[in-house]
């Protein structure tokens, strides 16, 4: 396997952490209006906050279980991006 595919499979790999951190950081500012505070930072720092946690959760369990794609390591990064959004929104404080 070439470069070029490594790059592509490591892509494919982390797409899905980023792909969900993007949704819930524009989530996030749409259930505003349901009484979480307003999040007090950038859209763009929510992002990437919640890609790099993701990332981590898509990776290690790569690690843990030698596969990727395993249901409960998508539980494990839908759980800690939700998780860290609801940190950075404040909404712990209510």
């Amino acid at each position: 396997m070439g470069p070029y595919e490594q790059i592509i499979h490591l892509l494919n790999l982390l797409a899905p952490a980023w792909f969900l951190a993007l949704f819930v950081a524009l989530l996030g500012r749409g259930l505003v209006r349901w009484g979480w505070p307003r999040a007090s930072w950038r859209l763009l720092t929510q992002v990437l906050v919640n890609g790099l946690v993701g990332s981590a959760i898509v990776v290690g369990g790569l690690v843990f279980f030698g596969v990727d794609g395993k249901m409960a390591m998508y539980a494990a990064l839908v759980l800690s991006c939700a998780s860290v959004q609801w940190l950075m929104c404040g909404a712990w404080r209510r």
